[in-house]
């Protein structure tokens, strides 16, 4: 099974960190106001970061390394993914 850490740009400007193993139903949770507080409150804009793990710790503990970045690093580490054509999983408006 595959595990997902993700990072969605709030409308205002601010960053939300999660992982999950369902994205596509996460970020409707996160839409609907239905997933974490704090997306309740900072309306999310788009899906901005995607990884793939295989397990649950590895997204875990990677997680964990992607909340410790200041605003400054996770722009950078947004720019540093190799960007698909259009991939469903990166860069979808919800």
């Amino acid at each position: 099974m595959l595990y997902y850490l993700y990072i969605i740009l709030c409308k205002d400007g601010s960053f939300y960190t999660g992982y999950t193993k369902n994205l596509d139903l996460r970020m409707k949770l996160h839409m609907n106001g239905k997933a974490a507080r704090y997306t309740r409150m900072h309306k999310p804009k788009e899906l901005v970061y995607v990884k793939k793990f295989s397990s649950q710790v590895e997204a875990m503990r990677n997680e964990r390394r992607a909340k410790r970045l200041n605003h400054r690093q996770k722009l950078k580490l947004i720019n540093s993914q190799i960007k698909p054509k259009q991939h469903h999983e990166n860069r979808k408006n919800y």
